[in-house]
């Protein structure tokens, strides 16, 4: 009796043993009996599409596989004002560019109003004060310029504390100043600029809600990722111009302005010091050139944050490629004429003989920069974009195209040919 009680549960603990292996090969089946040829469809970097769908708050096959665009969800793009965003970094020629859109009449530009961010809150991290970031830009894009007063201090705020004051064609005319009239294209005085009243941070916020299109200009976003309630947002629907250039130049123009730039590239090296990786870059192997090194080392992590930003445009939805506009700077001033009609375009801001005569000449005078790096003047643009060539040696060049090489392959940019031993 009790052998025959074994074997009958001998038999019941088999047969159950054989249905759980049997249950994945019926599901599979099932599955691609279900799909048929659709397996084939799959998308090849699916954790990149859903991450990218969950940020956007879409369906990540924006477009289908017959080569249609899947349909749009409700995206209010009809608002009257136009806010843009000029998304850059440190020394890649976002001055320049903010210039010919603080010269437009129509336009109401501010000049890196989150410097005041940084320096309230350094020495913190860049990766932590993106969400402060974000919020200022949000507050400023509705000309509530209150938001300033947070990292003042006890400094009482007025327009000579600002958006780059003394150079800010809103700020120093009518009817704030009269040390220049608005219409009128050409680069601002600062030494004229800095005699003009000191004016409150309401009557800004008065003139700002007049102009049609509100610019800002700044090298404190670290990714796009962080600007993407604000392109979603309905009441600002953001536009950005991203400005790119060729690594090696940025990394040229980053060591000669090395002093200025120390903070902000141990700021941004240590919103990564999660990871082995940044931790090596903040440790300079050579304790004689620090500053070198740490700006040297902030360009690997500005290239590893272009190359998501590429990625997460090439994944967004349609609506968010209308609204984003990718610009390098070596076209800008070799073309600037067909350039700033691109951007204009997008802008929707009408273009008109002043400003393409404007454009055309501070692309086209002497020499490659004055002493002040961070001064906007006429230069001469085929120097500007080539002076890597002949300022940095063959080592330094060929660490930036090392952990550049997918950006400048991305972007266009030839790896260099030149042996500086012959």
């Amino acid at each position: 009796m009790k052998r025959r009680l074994n074997k009958k549960y001998l038999v019941l603990i088999l047969a159950y043993t054989g249905l759980l292996l049997l249950i994945p090969y019926v599901l599979d089946y099932r599955d691609k009996s279900v799909a048929g040829v659709a397996v084939q469809q799959q998308p090849r970097c699916p954790e990149l599409e859903n991450t990218v769908a969950l940020l956007w708050g879409t369906d990540f096959k924006s477009n289908r596989s017959d080569g249609s665009e899947a349909p749009e969800k409700d995206v209010n793009r009809t608002q009257a004002r136009i806010h843009v965003y000029l998304h850059a970094t440190w020394r890649t020629g976002s001055s320049f560019l903010g210039e010919l859109f603080n010269q437009h009449p129509d336009v109401f530009y501010l000049y890196e109003p989150m410097w005041h961010i940084w320096q309230a809150l350094y020495p913190g991290d860049a990766g932590s004060l993106q969400g402060a970031v974000r919020d200022m830009m949000s507050a400023l894009y509705r000309c509530d310029f209150s938001v300033l007063k947070l990292y003042a201090g006890s400094q009482n705020i007025t327009t000579s504390f600002i958006f780059g004051w003394k150079t800010n064609k809103v700020i120093c005319s009518e009817p704030l100043c009269d040390a220049h009239r608005r219409a009128e294209v050409g680069l601002v005085k600062e030494d004229r600029c800095a005699k003009c009243q000191k004016r409150d941070l309401r009557e800004l916020e008065r003139e700002c809600r007049k102009y049609p299109v509100m610019v800002i200009k700044g090298v404190r976003v670290l990714d796009l990722s962080t600007l993407v309630p604000l392109m979603k947002d309905p009441d600002i629907n953001l536009q950005i111009i991203q400005l790119f250039r060729d690594p090696r130049a940025v990394h040229n123009s980053r060591l000669k302005s090395k002093q200025a730039l120390v903070k902000e590239s141990i700021q941004v090296l240590r919103s990564k010091k999660q990871t082995d990786k940044y931790k090596r870059l903040l440790v300079p192997s050579n304790r004689l050139n620090r500053a070198e090194n740490y700006v040297s080392s902030a360009m690997e992590l500005i290239c590893d944050n272009w190359l998501s930003d590429m990625l997460l445009v090439t994944n967004a939805p349609p609506w968010v490629r209308r609204n984003y506009l990718r610009l390098r700077y070596e076209d800008l001033v070799l073309h600037p004429m067909q350039e700033l009609q691109r951007m204009f375009h997008f802008t929707k801001l009408s273009t008109f003989p002043a400003l393409k005569t404007f454009a055309l000449n501070m692309t086209h005078g002497q020499g490659y920069s004055s002493d002040k790096p961070f001064l906007i003047s006429s230069r001469d643009a085929k120097e500007a974009i080539f002076a890597w060539r002949e300022r940095l040696s063959v080592e330094q060049i060929t660490q930036v195209e090392g952990y550049c090489s997918e950006v400048m392959r991305q972007l266009g940019y030839q790896k260099n040919t030149v042996d500086k031993t012959t």
